[in-house]
């Protein structure tokens, strides 16, 4: 069975955009039409690219509450 990287979810929770329109904001808090246009258009390369390409994916199956969640738990 897949288990979800527990690292990765908590650094996920805590990432904010560090580009363009949504600049400082954590990528929880991104529109979910930002990660649908990344998505034809292609996310960046590298960890900023997989965590918006993951943040894309939660935001499609409505799981944003699961990062809020984590975001609460465990703090930066």
């Amino acid at each position: 069975m897949l288990q979800p990287d527990k690292e990765f979810l908590i650094k996920l929770a805590h990432t904010k955009m560090p580009f363009g329109k949504y600049k400082n904001y954590y990528l929880i808090d991104i529109p979910e039409y930002y990660y649908v246009w990344y998505q034809g258009k292609g996310f960046p390369t590298g960890k900023l690219g997989e965590m918006m390409a993951q943040m894309y994916e939660i935001k499609l199956n409505g799981l944003e509450d699961l990062i809020r969640t984590i975001k609460q738990t465990y703090p930066k």
